[in-house]
């Protein structure tokens, strides 16, 4: 299809006498081909300027990706803007081998699609309500606890005493994150974990999530124990909460099919650190806690982030997510015993 540009021309009276009764107008306009106009090449130029156009779309991305499959196919093509959109036309020799590799690169797409689609698992059912069940139970367990000024067992046998965790006391660092000092304390953490942990739950799912988070609470503690060596006792849930803003954080970073620049990566970064600032370093926190649970959570995040491609199916994700119950349970149990 070629393009008509208008030219005005003044015919004289020998030309319209030639063109007979059907010459035009004295000042008619007159129309001018112009076969290049509205037209790029690639793959090399094209002898045949008329061609043929194996495909037409509105979409000049759309065009232009089709253009990439020929010109690695070897097809001399050229892109052409029309009325209907733009086409994509080879010379008319070409045209059936263009119209198959179109055609099979449009059959491989569909195939990574479908497999794609059924390789992804959907979260499990009610994995947001993971974070709601965990705040829940941290108020009960502080109602059977009591408060810190109490001094009751629950805290001697269970708060992270650095000492203690570095001289063996492993599972410390894993009860501290079901204590706390107070009221205010508790429904703090609570709340945060209706948000972070169902966050960290619904994207990664509930088994995967909590293990997780517990792990970065856990290892928060144990890092801070080493660090103090002495003289140091803490309690609370909080470590493992700014583990799951680092999880998070990682997680944004590594999600498969987004391609974040070097400044999105650093906001992220950023705006972690900001929550560590303006919710981690009361006068009364473990900032030092908060910290290595944050930057642990970061390290899990991106360890876990093959886990957003293909993630484990529900009844999996439930069983680890009794798992990590279990676990809780059984370093309680060797606290006590």
């Amino acid at each position: 299809m070629f393009d008509l540009l208008p030219e005005w021309e003044p015919s004289t009276s020998a030309q319209r006498a030639a063109e007979g009764p059907h010459a035009a107008p004295e000042h008619a306009i007159r129309l001018r081909i112009d076969p290049s106009l509205g037209t790029s090449y690639h793959g090399g130029q094209m002898e045949d300027l008329a061609g043929t156009a194996v495909r037409v779309t509105p979409d000049r991305h759309r065009v232009d990706e089709w253009a990439t499959v020929l010109a690695a196919g070897g097809i001399p093509h050229r892109l052409r803007s029309r009325l209907d959109g733009w086409a994509l036309i080879v010379a008319a020799r070409d045209a059936d081998a263009a119209r198959e590799t179109l055609d099979a690169y449009d059959r491989e797409n569909i195939a990574d699609t479908t497999r794609a689609r059924s390789a992804s698992v959907a979260p499990a059912s009610g994995a947001a309500g993971v974070g709601v069940a965990v705040g829940l139970m941290l108020i009960g367990f502080f109602a059977v606890t009591g408060t810190r000024a109490t001094r009751s067992a629950w805290f001697e046998r269970g708060g992270a005493d650095a000492k203690r965790i570095v001289g063996g006391e492993w599972w410390r660092t894993v009860t501290a994150l079901t204590l706390h000092a107070d009221a205010p304390h508790v429904v703090g953490n609570a709340a945060a974990s209706v948000v972070l942990v169902g966050a960290v739950s619904h994207q990664l799912g509930p088994g995967v999530g909590l293990w997780l988070v517990r792990l970065a609470g856990a290892g928060g503690n144990a890092v801070t124990a080493v660090a103090y060596g002495t003289h140091h006792d803490s309690v609370g849930a909080s470590t493992a909460m700014f583990g799951a803003i680092g999880i998070l954080a990682a997680t944004r970073i590594m999600s498969h099919g987004r391609h974040p620049t070097a400044h999105k990566r650093w906001m992220i970064v950023a705006a972690s650190l900001a929550l560590l600032a303006l919710l981690g370093t009361s006068p009364d926190s473990d900032l030092l806690a908060h910290l290595f649970g944050l930057l642990l959570g970061g390290a899990l995040g991106v360890a876990a982030a093959p886990t957003l491609r293909w993630p484990l199916r529900p009844p999996a994700q439930w069983v680890l997510a009794v798992a990590v119950l279990a676990y809780v349970l059984g370093a309680w149990l060797h606290a006590m015993s």
